[in-house]
């Protein structure tokens, strides 16, 4: 399974802030952090708005990511996951680990709690997703009538195939390519590319049964699944 090309210096960055180059690593987390951010907002559970902040969990992160750096550079830059799936998957980690402190015993079971995907990290809320795309969708509009849309939304995604909902999130929300996306599923490119075409065509059925976006044509139209 092929890994995307990172960017040329980054090889040369992560030996660096494998040596104690701070200036280094706060370029590589730099890079990185918008989808960083992106990434946990979608996945932090909504009981935990308000009171966890994405910021907090991408510091975590960077410590995290700090400390264990030189173990991920002694890997064989051949056979390594890219550095941004790597960072991805740190930071899932801490997530998951922010949900346990603060809900304990109120987390739902494992099974609903934790991707069933290779290197298991929070699902995506269907209510963050549905307010993602309501945002991408509309414009300004009333409250109640806004609120009522995203209710929709949200009941609908949640009738969506975990996988496929999930593949929709990695490609169209956190922005990965289609090679990324199979590594992070432990799926085939071919199969990672054809769930993305069918998520698609699942989620304009879904929008094709709500008055308001009836002429919407998708949220990749005109992408392709490579």
């Amino acid at each position: 399974m092929g890994f995307a090309v990172p960017p040329a210096d980054t090889d040369d960055l992560v030996t660096k802030a494998a040596a104690g180059d701070s200036a280094a690593m706060g370029e590589l987390f730099s890079r990185y952090r918008e989808r960083l951010r992106t990434m946990v907002r979608l996945r932090l559970d909504r009981r935990l708005q308000g009171r966890v902040d994405a910021s907090d969990v991408l510091q975590e992160a960077f410590i995290e990511a700090s400390q264990r750096l030189p173990d991920f550079s002694l890997q064989n830059a051949s056979e390594r996951m890219p550095f941004f799936l790597w960072l991805r998957f740190i930071t899932g980690q801490r997530l998951l680990i922010v949900h346990r402190r603060h809900l304990g015993t109120k987390m739902r079971d494992a099974k609903e709690e934790v991707s069933i995907y290779r290197r298991a990290m929070p699902e995506a809320a269907t209510g963050s997703l549905a307010a993602q795309l309501l945002g991408r969708l509309t414009g300004p509009t009333q409250a109640a009538a806004r609120a009522e849309l995203q209710l929709q939304l949200q009941q609908a995604l949640n009738g969506m195939d975990a996988t496929d909902r999930e593949v929709l999130i990695l490609r169209h929300f956190e922005e990965l390519n289609n090679n990324d996306t199979a590594v992070v599923l432990g799926i085939s490119k071919t199969a990672a590319s054809n769930r993305y075409v069918r998520a698609l065509r699942r989620l304009r059925h879904i929008l094709a049964g709500i008055a308001e976006f009836r002429d919407y044509a998708g949220p990749a139209a005109g992408r392709g699944a490579e």
